[in-house]
């Protein structure tokens, strides 16, 4: 909550006490910023929400609040009722400016708030098999997930971002078989990648490095007895590329866990034999059957198949129960979108640990359609095999393509356009906003010496000026809403609404006007306010904020 907000919120409750001799809780008073500016700087319904409990018309319980609010003088301009009860405030100019101060001593750290409560949290997310390129689907993943948990440290949680290495399944097999047979290729050596392999140009670079590394001593010894060496080589070469990818996507994890790791330290036998202590399992036909029915599943599911080998759940149950034992209080999972039938039969195998529901947070990650020249395309130019993340950097650069893949909420559908992405206008929403920071810098450039930090600045009180206080002034509650959420197109929205009302702004208030110094300067102090925030609102979703273009 800003602290305007919180001010009204508190003369609005001591106004209703000392008119109805009624005490009301500070999270039932709602405020809002009026969509028509002439209405007011900010409005409550607090009058109607009162109407039921009194016993009288709300217009008449708000005539009765606005003579009381009035005597707030110091902090409210005017006060008037409109239509069935509302209330409209206009805010003394020394109130609403004294966020530029705020924002001028914080620097990058205004935004912040304690809204989390350090609350300990994992979020994991990307978790791409190590087995070839991140495709577009990784990349909004990665934009997403990263951008989540920027904005969930802003907002004052405990945060730790990991990744899941599936290094224990199949797939790696299958991959480790794939390089082998390039190897074998690169000897002119007649060995097929395997019918479900993997045959990524990737794979061909592994096995030339290899050749390079080792030369033909893999070729002397039996492919069975060979195939862990290509195993660990190739895991290695793709999750070191894997790895390059995501850091100039600039997106960074603190924890990488291996899936390998969670059976060599015991943990699936762990999970089973919690489980089983606590009446969660049964066999039946030879398997192992988790009872996630009776946490809203519709049906059983089986954990340990009739051959004593797991199924897929096992070890991700084993996984969470990991996590929660390295003592995180909440769990958030971003998948891809077909896990989509995965999340009742997880929420419930976290609940059969005997964990709260609410301990894990599942979000999905639509895909996202690439658009090119009007059209999809789904391979690269470059290398004639499906579009990667490398691609994306390559074609649209990093801010775009995270931009773009931050600005939609992670359940819907969305088309990316890359023409549109490159564009240099206002048409393109990162563009648009990265040309309103250097802009601003413009302004500034060498005149900082005429920022001043103030406890007000009474000469701002142009309604273009009000309206980027204001705006200004709910950024903390915006991040601490969106981190909540865990809505990165939250703050996309919040800057695109910045963008405009600096634009409007500049081309409504010479900044500088030698005839009124006075103004000018603390007009110089409103656009500084500006730049501070639009730069730390790009942060949170990982684009950069240049101060020319």
């Amino acid at each position: 909550m800003n602290q305007i907000e919180l001010n009204l919120k508190t003369v609005i409750i001591k106004a209703v006490k000392s008119c109805f001799d009624v005490d009301v809780e500070m999270d039932q008073v709602v405020i809002e910023i009026p969509r028509d500016t002439s209405f007011g700087d900010y409005a409550t319904n607090a009058a109607m929400r009162l109407a039921k409990p009194l016993k009288k018309r709300p217009v008449d319980i708000a005539n009765e609040l606005k003579e009381e609010l009035l005597k707030e003088s110091d902090f409210i301009r005017t006060c008037e009722v409109a239509g069935p009860g509302f209330l409209n405030f206009r805010l003394h100019t020394a109130s609403l400016s004294k966020v530029i101060s705020t924002v001028l001593q914080m620097q990058d750290r205004y935004g912040e708030s304690n809204s989390g409560n350090h609350l300990k949290i994992n979020v994991e997310y990307v978790s791409a098999n190590p087995t070839g390129d991140l495709h577009p689907g990784h990349a909004r993943g990665a934009a997403i997930g990263d951008s989540c948990t920027r904005l969930l440290k802003k907002a004052g949680y405990d945060v730790t971002r990991e990744y899941y290495i599936n290094d224990a399944g199949n797939q790696i097999n299958n991959m480790a078989k794939s390089l082998q047979a390039r190897y074998y290729q690169e000897f002119n050596k007649d060995v097929a990648v395997p019918e479900d392999g993997y045959n990524g140009v990737d794979l061909i670079d592994i096995a030339k490095a290899m050749k390079e590394e080792f030369g033909d001593t893999y070729l002397l010894e039996d492919l069975n007895e060979s195939l862990p060496a290509f195993r660990s080589y190739g895991l290695k070469a793709e999750l070191d590329k894997l790895k390059r990818d995501l850091e100039a996507f600039r997106c960074e994890f603190d924890v990488w866990t291996s899936e390998q790791s969670i059976y060599d330290r015991g943990m699936v036998e762990k999970a089973i034999n919690r489980l089983t202590e606590m009446g969660m399992t049964y066999e039946k036909d030879g398997a192992l059957w988790l009872k996630t029915t009776e946490y809203g599943d519709d049906k059983d599911r089986v954990i340990v198949k009739s051959n004593g080998l797991n199924t897929y759940l096992m070890p991700d149950i084993a996984y969470h129960l990991d996590k929660y034992d390295r003592g995180y209080e909440k769990l958030v999972d971003l998948f891809g979108a077909d896990h989509h039938g995965y999340i009742v039969r997880l929420h419930a195998a976290i609940q059969a640990l005997g964990y709260p529901s609410d301990a894990l947070e599942i979000k999905i990650i639509q895909m996202a359609r690439m658009i090119k020249d009007g059209e999809e395309f789904k391979l690269s130019k470059r290398t004639g095999k499906a579009v990667s993340l490398r691609d994306l950097m390559e074609e649209a650069g990093v801010d775009a393509v995270r931009y773009y893949f931050a600005s939609r909420a992670a359940d819907t559908h969305m088309d990316f356009d890359l023409d549109a992405a490159v564009k240099k206008s206002n048409d393109n929403p990162v563009y648009y906003a990265q040309y309103a920071h250097a802009r601003v810098c413009s302004i500034l450039r060498g005149k900082e010496d005429l920022v001043e930090v103030k406890d007000s600045y009474d000469l701002l009180t142009h309604p273009k000026e009000t309206d980027l206080l204001k705006h200004i002034n709910e950024f903390s509650e915006m991040v601490a809403d969106a981190a909540k959420e865990m809505a990165p197109n939250k703050v996309c929205n919040y800057i695109q609404k910045l963008a405009s009302l600096f634009h409007t702004f500049y081309n409504e208030c010479k900044v500088l006007d030698e005839s009124n110094p006075d103004l000018s300067k603390e007009r110089l102090a409103l656009v500084s306010a500006v730049k501070i925030t639009l730069k730390n609102a790009l942060e949170l979703i990982g684009v950069s904020a240049p101060e020319r273009m």
